[in-house]
């Protein structure tokens, strides 16, 4: 994966939909950068605005792509999406 494919992942301490998500990443050898957003308010507005007001956690993005949240993630998993990102 190249620079610009850069998987980042917005998160919370106290969400188990995030610890979901990094572990499905994890398990697929994933790479990525975690931003806690829990007292960082810049991060939580960039957050927001890169998600298009999404306030929730996790909000996952492949380089520019807004992947959306966990849901969304184990759903491009299922679809066998998820390897070809």
């Amino acid at each position: 994966m190249n620079k610009n494919n850069k998987v980042i992942i917005y998160t919370s301490s106290l969400c188990g939909f995030c610890y979901r998500a990094k572990s499905l990443l994890k398990k697929k050898n994933i790479n990525f950068e975690e931003i806690d957003v829990d007292f960082d308010y810049k991060k939580k507005v960039e957050m927001i605005h890169k998600s298009n007001g999404r306030t929730s956690v996790p909000q996952i993005f492949f380089g520019d792509e807004h992947i959306g949240g966990c849901d969304d993630l184990f759903e491009l998993d299922k679809r066998n999406e998820l390897d070809n990102l």
